[in-house]
């Protein structure tokens, strides 16, 4: 039997990946075998039930164990990296092209929804809000909300609370920060908080880009959903990329990361920018 200073079996590693593929779409290769028993044994040391990492292995594939540990496990594998204002050409391009020409099609009075998918811990929700905050302080009749989903529950708690370290919010122009987060009233203490008002703004939910209904019941005209398909692959890449466009308003935009290549996929979606994509209106 495999005892827990073995580490994660070649056999044992093919099983999660493969069952993390199938529930996630998340594609690891087998370089990240190192990776993946470094976090499962994280969870380990949690679960005193467990003995060994083929126990865990088992365990997860009962019945049991799909229902009660499989939401932990996808917390411990999922990456998540991100910053404030990170690309920030991307919000120019929001406030400059995308907002102007979306109202010339909507009209100036409505409610804008705009989808963080991906969210992580909430700095891209937020910069969005303070963004769209601002934008609407100079455009009456304009609102919006924000919808930011994430697979992690994880990280969505701690994106609910809205509380970062100073260092965290640096990026964030310096009228936006005063306006926008409040200091704790420790004055020892290095964090900082979003303002109730723009947290008020933004949904934050749990959503698997695996499922099959992703449960929003409106086409928000703006998705952002960067530096998260580099973690699929290429087929998985190219339907959820054609799920993102089916709930895309016509004419909207998808906001993608830098590094992500939507060229050659059958998804109704032109190029309008660096990383940027209409949905064609037809």
């Amino acid at each position: 039997m495999q005892t827990a200073n073995e580490g994660l079996s070649e056999a044992n590693f093919d099983r999660l990946r493969t069952l993390i593929h199938s529930e996630t779409g998340i594609s690891l290769s087998p370089e990240k075998r190192t990776m993946l028993e470094i976090r499962v044994k994280r969870r380990l040391r949690g679960l005193a039930q467990f003995r060994s990492y083929a126990d865990y292995c088992d365990y997860v594939f009962t019945a049991d164990g799909r229902r009660r540990e499989l939401v932990f496990l996808i917390d411990a594998v999922t990456t998540n990296k991100t910053d404030f204002f990170r690309e920030p050409d991307h919000f120019e391009y929001l406030v400059s092209k995308a907002l102007p020409e979306l109202a010339v099609r909507f009209g100036t009075s409505r409610q804008c929804l705009v989808w963080s998918a991906g969210c992580s811990t909430g700095e891209e929700p937020y910069t969005l809000a303070m963004v769209l905050n601002d934008y609407a302080a100079t455009h009456p009749g304009f609102r919006y909300r924000v919808l930011a989903t994430d697979i992690c529950t994880e990280v969505l708690s701690k994106a609910k609370l809205g509380i970062y370290k100073s260092e965290a919010v640096r990026p964030v122009p310096q009228n936006l920060r005063t306006r926008y987060f409040m200091r704790s009233r420790d004055a020892g203490s290095d964090l900082v908080r979003v303002v109730p008002e723009l947290r008020s703004r933004v949904e934050f939910r749990r959503l698997n880009f695996m499922d099959t209904d992703y449960a929003i019941s409106e086409q928000p005209e703006i998705v952002f959903c960067r530096n998260v398909i580099i973690y699929f692959d290429r087929p998985t890449q190219v339907r959820l990329i054609g799920k993102l466009a089916r709930h895309l308003a016509p004419g909207g935009y998808l906001f993608a990361g830098h590094s992500e290549c939507l060229q050659n996929m059958d998804v109704p979606l032109v190029s309008a920018g660096v990383a940027v994509y209409r949905k064609k209106e037809s």
